[in-house]
């Protein structure tokens, strides 16, 4: 027992330590995050007050109040980019390999990925909901529903983060992983009620764009924050919550052991051996 409580307390020292690493690389990088807000906010600012005035809201209501939830949701998706693409920076200059050589938790590099990245998307959490309001954006919930719809946001992107960990160990290549995700990122926010009511979408558009993951968290989180657009006949409209629940939950119960087993090796070359010197 005691040696298991040992090795339980050095993985969350170091995955505590991998946590702080990367939240270093933030810090000394605040280009990379302006990079990463500069896309949400720009759909504000060309939805919200370009095209608005053309933007319907199925219930009425006031269309950047409609808007604003769906950019969160944006903002957690985009975030997998960078998640994908620091990983496989790091297996890429061969940091991965030294961290694996080293006598360090198997499990640390990517939990202290994942809760980095999680730490990362409150601060881009904070920043949006502050603009939010600058722009005329309103919490019409409750506290405890307040809190509930931020927390499906950093769950979603909790369960995205390990999507972008697994992606950056199995491609290795930063460049490779921006020509990927990015041009995928988009579609699948389109395809969604992020920007559009899928009540307004033709056909199955419509159908496909409720069933997705991301129309699941921003119809939750418009109904938690008491903004327009939430509810409707159809049972992921009148589910979101559970569904914003669900889906992350599943994504983590697939790519979680993907991750872990590309990180043990499957894929990843083993570190070199060290030349001896005569």
């Amino acid at each position: 027992m005691s040696t298991l409580v040992t090795r339980v307390r050095y993985g969350v020292w170091d995955g505590w330590t991998m946590t702080r690493r990367y939240l270093t690389h933030v810090v000394r990088s605040p280009e990379e995050i302006a990079i990463y807000f500069s896309v949400p906010l720009l759909f504000v600012l060309v939805f919200g007050y370009v095209l608005s005035a053309a933007m319907v809201v199925p219930d009425g209501g006031d269309y950047r109040e409609f808007l604003l939830p769906g950019v969160f949701v944006m903002s957690m998706v985009y975030g997998l980019g960078a998640t994908a693409i620091a990983v496989a920076t790091d297996v890429g200059r061969g940091v991965v390999d030294r961290f694996r050589a080293l006598p360090v938790a198997r499990s640390a590099l990517l939990v202290g990925r994942g809760t980095a990245d999680l730490l990362r998307a409150v601060l881009e959490v904070t920043v949006l909901v502050g603009c939010g309001v600058l722009i005329g954006w309103r919490v019409r919930g409750s506290v405890a529903e307040t809190a509930a719809a931020v927390a499906l946001l950093l769950w979603l992107r909790f369960a995205l983060s390990w999507v972008g960990i697994w992606l950056g160990l199995r491609l290795r290549n930063p460049d490779l992983v921006g020509v990927i995700v990015f041009p995928l990122a988009f579609p699948l926010t389109a395809l969604s009620n992020i920007l559009v009511a899928p009540e307004l979408m033709p056909g199955w558009v419509g159908t496909v764009a409720e069933w997705n993951p991301l129309s699941a968290t921003a119809a939750a989180a418009r109904e938690l924050f008491g903004n327009p657009g939430a509810g409707g006949e159809t049972w992921p409209a009148q589910h979101p919550v559970l569904l914003a629940a669900l889906w992350p939950l599943l994504l983590v119960m697939v790519f979680t052991p993907l991750a872990v087993r590309q990180y043990r090796g499957w894929g990843i070359d083993p570190p070199s051996a060290p030349a001896v010197v005569r």
